[in-house]
């Protein structure tokens, strides 16, 4: 007997085999058929859906949940357009003398300029300020800081980038489990009330955006609501002491890697940063930016990234590089052909994450190598403009593509990087469609791609990157029951209007965790 059949809807099931079902049979939390293949069972409940729309549940393969439940809850300065604003609302947050003050929606480009050292420390009042900027790659701090950091750690006037924000943060941590764990919850919910039911979390206990050297616990600790998979900090990796024939040559303690745990919560990628963000102008770039004689940096010492990346596929490890501008993906590229050369592996899945400005020339080694691009389209919804102006017209149709990696065969897999951006998928879906930023330019209109194509970025397509399709991605005969209910249909809609379509209801394995209680 079934749990649940769910009807008069229309499901697209993102299958080939079977695109569009009426009818929907579930069973302790997974999906047993469709249509024919449940007509005549018997069922506990019996519910008509009013002719909705119903997918998969959205697959979101790049996110931090720490760092954007945190946010939510930190001072924010993203309100203000001058610098005195930015420095009243500092000076009149709380806090005692030597305490940590997190400051978060700092964006330089509004301001005209970088805040300084100085400036930070004229409103202190003893505290020790962390201005984050929303790229996620650069920080200001003032004077007390920069005063605790190790010698050596280059600044310039109080902004630290890449490394140099990374050892401004181990100075601030660790967070405590209880504050990871309430802003894990709070980053979930979001996701649920965005029809997100799988997140790949990008980087733990570790590197550029971690909270704490046991952040693991926290997700252990957390009770998730939705599905995570954990991507691993490649600063986490040690000498393992094996076996000589084992090739481990560096791992993490028991020699775990990706794949271990469960649906609810696992192991994915490892992460290794190359380069920088866009918008804090450390992408590595092989030209310099429009208007500038600065062409991006490496995140860290070249020679170790290329270390990480050649250690962890010789360890078994799905790699996840962090790789921005097309520089970057030049060496992400090369060093990913070289590992693979000197220690063949089956179905290795490595993806290089944002992929932002990728030339013409690189397309079909990503293809080549099997190797997944997991962009995030809502930065050209935010940010397009921007980076268009920065990339120059000979440029700006490299940002974050989707058709030329389609027709050159490479698993596109979009995403959000939440909170860099406001995640929701529906968004990034309409911009991959009409590829128009919030003031309605155009980057990279040849580009664009069908609402099709651009759903299965945000399910099958990122159920593989994530090493979920047995469990996630589509409404198949034995798969989990994630599922999410629209009001509209997005293949109908004007494609201007698919950001705009309600979230009537996300569940987990057939259980409704956000919106109407349907069933």
């Amino acid at each position: 007997m079934l749990d649940l059949l769910l009807r008069d809807a229309v499901f697209h099931t993102m299958d080939p085999a079977r695109p569009v079902a009426s009818r929907l049979g579930i069973w302790r939390g997974r999906i047993v058929g469709l249509d024919e293949q449940v007509d005549g069972l018997p069922a506990r409940r019996v519910v008509d859906l009013g002719g909705a729309t119903v997918l998969p549940g959205f697959i979101d393969a790049h996110v931090h949940l720490v760092w954007a439940g945190l946010r939510a809850n930190a001072l924010s300065v993203a309100p203000c357009e001058r610098i005195d604003a930015v420095l009243a609302a500092i000076d009149q947050a709380p806090g005692a003398p030597g305490e940590w003050l997190d400051v978060v929606g700092y964006d330089q480009r509004a301001l005209g300029r970088h805040i300084t050292a100085d400036e930070l420390e004229s409103v202190a009042r003893g505290r020790k300020v962390l201005l984050l900027h929303d790229s996620g790659h650069a920080c200001v701090v003032n004077r007390s800081v920069l005063a605790d950091l190790p010698a050596g750690v280059e600044h310039h006037d109080g902004f630290l980038a890449e490394a140099g924000m990374e050892a401004a943060r181990a100075l601030r941590q660790p967070y405590s489990l209880d504050e990871m764990v309430a802003a894990i919850r709070t980053a979930a919910s979001t996701c649920l009330a965005e029809g997100v039911t799988t997140v790949a979390e990008a980087g733990i206990g570790g590197g550029l955006i971690s909270h704490s050297p046991v952040e693991l616990a926290a997700y252990q600790r957390a009770d998730l609501p939705l599905r995570v998979r954990l991507m691993v900090a490649a600063s986490l990796l040690r000498d393992q002491g094996a076996h000589a024939g084992d090739d481990l040559p560096r791992g993490m303690d028991l020699g775990m890697n990706t794949g271990f745990g469960g649906d609810r919560l696992g192991i994915s990628a490892l992460k290794i940063f190359v380069d920088g963000g866009m918008m804090a102008r450390t992408a590595a770039m092989t030209a310099p930016y429009v208007g500038s004689d600065h062409s991006g940096q490496w995140y860290g010492d070249p020679d170790e990234i290329k270390r990480h990346i050649i250690d962890g596929h010789r360890a078994g490890w799905q790699l996840a590089v962090h790789a921005i501008g097309d520089r970057a993906v030049d060496l992400a590229l090369d060093t990913i052909a070289d590992a693979m050369r000197r220690y063949p592996r089956e179905d290795t899945r490595h993806r290089i994450e944002h992929a932002g400005a990728v030339r013409p020339d690189q397309l079909a080694r990503f293809a080549a190598l099997g190797i997944s691009a997991v962009v995030q389209p809502s930065f050209l919804y935010y940010y397009g403009d921007d980076y268009a102006a920065i990339m120059g017209p000979d440029r700006a149709g490299w940002l974050y593509r989707g058709r030329a990696f389609l027709d050159h065969g490479v698993n596109l897999v979009a995403s959000s990087d939440r909170p860099v951006t406001n995640g929701a998928p529906l968004r990034a879906i309409q911009f991959m469609v009409t590829r128009q930023t919030h003031t309605g330019a155009e980057v990279g209109p040849t580009e664009a791609i069908t609402v099709p194509e651009a759903l299965r970025a945000y399910t099958t397509t990122a159920a593989h990157a994530c090493h979920m399709t047995h469990a996630v991605g589509s409404l198949s005969e034995g798969k989990l029951a994630d599922l999410v209910v629209l009001a509209d249909d997005p293949h109908t809609v004007p494609p201007n209007r698919i950001a705009e379509i309600p979230i009537v209801a996300t569940a987990i394995a057939a259980t409704i965790t956000h919106g109407q209680p349907l069933w």
